[in-house]
């Protein structure tokens, strides 16, 4: 409606007198600002969660040189998260498994051996909105393989990406049940010194053969997109 004043008050304008031309002038000031006032403006967009991928690097801790994975991941349960971390990091799945966040132990823990929190309680994109940017995950009690989660970066998803996808990582993963990190370096030395007591045994145990600069992105993604 104000609008619509404004522009029939413009038509007439130009014939009127000096005086009236003034009172007009001061009309279509005041429309004007009531215009503005009452204005609408569109919201920005807000990103949907589905819209959003997180950046995480996950380091295996105590081990050196690092055992690292770089990866990109859409929001979702940690019972999920812990599913991609197994395959990035080529962990079998067959040990317990838990997340430490801000002193809050999360798990999926059948045997109920654990108080854990069930880690289908808990998404990805509540752990980042309360503003905590590194957590833990252990995996295997027993060996108690610990690692780092951080979270790098929040970017907005690439319609023509398949997510979860890892894009960058360093070096393979210990073989299961070796002994965790303490464990790893007496395997490593015994497999690559053939004058080691446990040489033979060592090469036998882990299959023949072991190299530990090893890491195959493309089967990591495949494995990730099911293939």
């Amino acid at each position: 409606d104000v609008a619509s004043m404004l522009i029939a008050m413009s038509e007439s304008f130009l014939d009127a007198e000096p005086k009236k031309q003034a009172a007009l002038l001061m009309i279509a000031k005041k429309l004007m600002d009531c215009l503005q006032e009452n204005i609408v403006m569109p919201k920005e967009k807000k990103a949907k969660p589905s819209d959003t991928v997180y950046q995480l690097k996950i380091t295996l801790s105590d081990v050196k040189p690092p055992i690292w994975r770089r990866i990109e991941v859409k929001d979702c349960i940690l019972s999920t998260l812990n599913d991609i971390i197994q395959i990035v990091m080529g962990w079998n799945g067959c040990h317990l498994w838990g997340f430490d966040i801000g002193g809050e132990e999360y798990g999926d823990d059948a045997t109920g051996e654990t108080e854990m929190t069930s880690a289908r309680k808990i998404k990805l994109s509540q752990i980042v909105q309360a503003g905590i940017k590194k957590f833990r995950y252990t995996y295997d009690f027993g060996d108690n393989w610990d690692h780092v989660i951080q979270v790098e970066k929040v970017l907005e998803a690439d319609s023509k990406v398949k997510y979860p996808r890892c894009v960058k990582g360093s070096r393979a993963c210990p073989p299961e049940d070796c002994g965790g990190a303490w464990g790893y370096g007496d395997f490593l030395e015994a497999i690559q010194n053939p004058k080691h007591s446990q040489h033979e045994e060592m090469l036998e145990w882990v299959g023949g053969e072991f190299d530990p600069e090893a890491f195959d992105l493309e089967a990591v993604n495949k494995e990730l997109a099911g293939e």
